[in-house]
C-alpha cells in the first residue's frame, strides 16, 4: 500500500493533519463541492488556463483544482526544502565547469560522450562568464515522497520551470475560500516570491548595468502554453512583459521599445528556449527572439536567466550523475537521492529493462509533460511491444526507473474524498545565495490508481502547506 500523508494504517491521522481532521468533521459534507465549483468559475473569469497543443475539444483548459491542501510538517520541509537548495547549488556548479574548465569530466566523474553530444548543449557557451557564476536562477526541483523519512528527487527543471502562478494562485484561492482554516493553521506564507524573484534577477545584473537594473520577462506570446504565468508573474513583479520584436540591440546594449523612447535593458527573464532567441546565433527562422542578442550576451551586457545551455543539466540523461556533482563539488553527501535509474545505452542495463518492462516506468531523456514515456504496470502487451522497438532503435535515448509508490493524500473527486496519489515542485532561487518559499506546486494525479501527475494528461493541483512548526 502507497504511505498515505494524512492516515496512519491503524486509522490514525498524522500530525500535520490533526487540526485539519478536526475543521473537515465539523463542516458539512456540501461545502468542500461547493467551493470547489466556486474555484473553478473564479479561475475561470480571471483566465488562469493553460493550452494543450493539439486538442480537439479547445485549446485552453482549466488545470483542476483540489480543495483540500497538501500539508507537510515544518521538519519534513526543512528536509526538502535544504536538499533542493544543494542540488541546484551543485547544477549550478557544474554548468560553470562544464563551460569552461571542464574538470568533472577530466576527473572521469561524467563521460564525455554524454554531454557533448547532447542537444541541449550549447558550444555558444564556452568560456562565457555570467554575471556572479549563476546559470541557474529559476529552478523547479520535482520530488516525490514513499514513506515518513523517504523523498526523492524525480527530476530537475532548469530551462524554464513553469507552475509557480499555480502555486500562488492556488493560496490566494484557498485564503478567499478557507479564511477561518488560516486562523486556526500556522501555515507559512508564500506570497513574497514575486519580491523574491525580482531581487534575485535584480542581483545578477550585469557589473556594468548603471544604477537600478531593468528587468523584462520575455515572452513567445499569447500563444504559448504557459502565456498566462508570464503575464501573471510580470505583473506581481512590475517589470514589462515584452516579445522579442519590443526588444533591439544597438551600440553593445538591449534595448526596450516605450512610448518615451528606448530603454536600456539589464536582465531578461526569458521564456523562450535557446534555439529562438537569437536568429543570428541559433534558428534563422525564429520570429521570437531578438537579432544579435548573444553577442550583447557575451560581452557581458545582459544577463539571460536562466542562462543558455542549461538545458544540458535538466536533460534525463544527465541526471543520474547530481548526487556525484553534488559530492564532487560541494563535497557533501546528497539530502535527497535520485530515483535508482538505469541507463539504457549500457548493455547489461538494457537487458534488464528489456525482461522487466511490464514493472518499470521508461521515459525519453529529452521528453517532458509526461509524453515519451511509458508506464509499464498501466500499459497494455500492444503498448508495451511499441515501445520495446522504439528502445531498440535508440537505446540511449532511454533511462528507466522502478515504479515508485508515491504517496497520497486526501482528494476530492467526484465520489467524495478519497487518496491520490501526488508530487511537489519547489521552486529554488539562486542569486548570491539559493533560496526558496516554504511551498510549492502540487500535483496530484486525479485518476484513481494513476501516477501522472502532469496537467496535460489530466492531473490536477493543490495548494501546499508548510506548516511554522511540527506540534499538533
Amino acid at each position: 500500500m502507497p504511505f498515505d500523508e494524512m492516515k496512519a494504517p491503524d486509522g490514525g491521522v498524522r500530525v500535520p493533519y490533526r487540526d485539519y481532521e478536526t475543521w473537515l468533521l465539523s463542516v458539512s459534507p456540501e461545502l468542500l463541492p461547493k467551493k470547489a465549483a466556486q474555484a473553478d468559475e473564479l479561475f475561470r473569469r480571471l483566465g488562469i488556463t493553460f493550452a494543450v497543443y493539439g486538442d480537439q475539444e479547445g485549446t485552453e483548459r482549466l488545470i483542476p483544482f483540489d480543495p483540500i491542501p497538501r500539508i507537510i510538517a515544518a521538519s519534513e520541509w526543512q528536509r526538502i526544502g535544504a536538499g533542493c537548495c544543494q542540488r541546484v547549488r551543485a547544477l549550478n556548479a557544474f554548468l560553470h565547469d562544464l563551460y569552461h574548465g571542464r574538470e568533472i569530466i577530466r576527473a572521469g566523474v561524467i563521460p564525455e560522450s554524454s554531454l557533448f553530444t547532447n542537444r541541449h548543449y550549447r558550444p555558444e557557451m564556452h568560456n562565457l562568464d555570467v554575471a556572479r557564476q549563476v546559470y541557474v536562477h529559476i529552478a523547479g526541483i520535482d520530488v516525490v515522497r514513499t514513506g515518513p523519512d523517504e523523498f526523492y528527487v524525480l527530476e530537475d527543471n532548469l530551462r524554464s520551470p513553469s507552475g509557480v502562478s499555480y502555486m500562488l494562485e492556488n493560496r490566494a484561492m484557498m485564503l478567499r475560500l478557507f479564511p477561518d482554516l488560516f486562523s486556526c493553521h500556522r501555515v507559512r506564507p508564500v506570497d513574497d516570491y514575486a519580491d523574491l524573484l525580482l531581487a534575485n534577477l535584480r542581483s545578477v545584473a550585469p557589473p556594468a548595468c548603471p544604477g537600478e537594473p531593468t528587468v523584462v520577462l520575455l515572452t513567445p506570446g499569447y500563444y504559448n502554453s504557459a502565456y498566462f504565468e508570464h503575464a501573471f508573474l510580470a505583473e506581481q513583479m512590475g517589470i514589462d512583459l515584452v516579445e522579442g520584436r519590443d526588444l533591439f540591440v544597438d551600440d553593445g546594449r538591449v534595448w526596450m521599445r516605450t512610448t518615451a523612447g528606448p530603454k536600456r535593458v539589464d536582465v531578461i527573464y526569458r521564456r523562450i528556449d535557446d534555439e529562438f532567441l537569437d536568429p543570428l546565433a541559433f534558428r534563422p527562422d525564429s520570429a521570437l527572439g531578438v537579432p544579435g542578442l548573444l553577442s550583447v550576451y557575451r560581452a557581458g551586457g545582459v544577463t539571460l536567466a536562466n542562462a543558455i545551455g542549461t538545458g544540458v543539466a535538466d536533460d534525463k540523461a544527465t541526471y543520474v550523475f547530481v548526487p556525484d556533482m553534488i559530492r564532487f563539488y560541494l563535497g557533501e553527501e546528497p539530502i535527497l537521492p535520485n530515483v535508482p535509474t538505469w541507463r539504457l545505452e549500457r548493455d547489461d542495463d538494457l537487458k534488464y529493462v528489456l525482461e522487466h518492462l511490464p514493472e518499470l516506468v521508461v521515459k525519453e531523456v529529452h521528453g517532458s509533460g509526461g509524453y515519451g514515456m511509458l508506464v509499464g504496470p498501466a500499459a497494455n502487451r500492444g503498448q508495451i511491444a511499441a515501445f520495446r522497438d522504439k528502445i531498440l532503435a535508440q537505446p540511449s535515448n532511454y533511462i528507466a526507473q522502478p515504479t515508485l509508490a508515491l504517496s497520497t493524500v486526501p482528494t476530492l473527486v467526484e465520489q467524495g474524498i478519497a487518496p491520490r496519489h501526488v508530487d511537489l515542485r519547489p521552486y529554488v532561487l539562486m542569486g548570491e545565495t539559493a533560496t526558496l518559499v516554504p511551498g510549492g506546486l502540487t500535483r496530484v494525479a486525479l485518476k484513481e490508481g494513476s501516477l501522472v501527475v502532469n496537467s496535460s494528461q489530466g492531473g490536477g493541483t493543490k495548494d501546499t502547506w508548510v506548516l511554522e512548526d511540527d506540534a499538533c
